[in-house]
C-alpha cells in the first residue's frame, strides 16, 4: 500500500468488508502510540438515515407520483 501525494491510502476491499466500512462512511484517524487507527466516526445521523441518504436518487420508475401513490395505497381503477 502506498501513500499518495494527497496523503491518501486505499483500504483493501477485504478489510473494508470485514470491518464494515462502506462508501460515504465518516472515519477518524487516531494516533495510538506509534500506530494510526482508522475508526468509524461517531454517527451524526441514525443508521436508517445514512442508508436512505446513500440510496436517494438510485431508483427509477416510469410511473407518475400519482400512480405510485395509488399503488402504495392499494387503490384500484376498477
Amino acid at each position: 500500500m502506498r501513500l499518495n501525494s494527497k496523503g491518501q491510502v486505499t483500504i483493501p476491499a477485504a478489510l473494508r468488508h470485514e470491518f464494515g466500512f462502506t462508501e460515504g462512511d465518516d472515519v477518524e484517524v487516531i494516533a495510538d502510540g506509534d500506530t494510526l487507527r482508522i475508526v468509524h466516526a461517531a454517527p451524526t445521523s441514525s443508521r436508517g438515515e445514512r442508508i436512505v441518504s446513500r440510496m436517494r436518487g438510485k431508483a427509477t420508475t416510469s410511473h407518475t407520483t400519482d400512480e405510485l401513490m395509488k399503488l402504495l395505497r392499494d387503490e384500484r381503477d376498477d
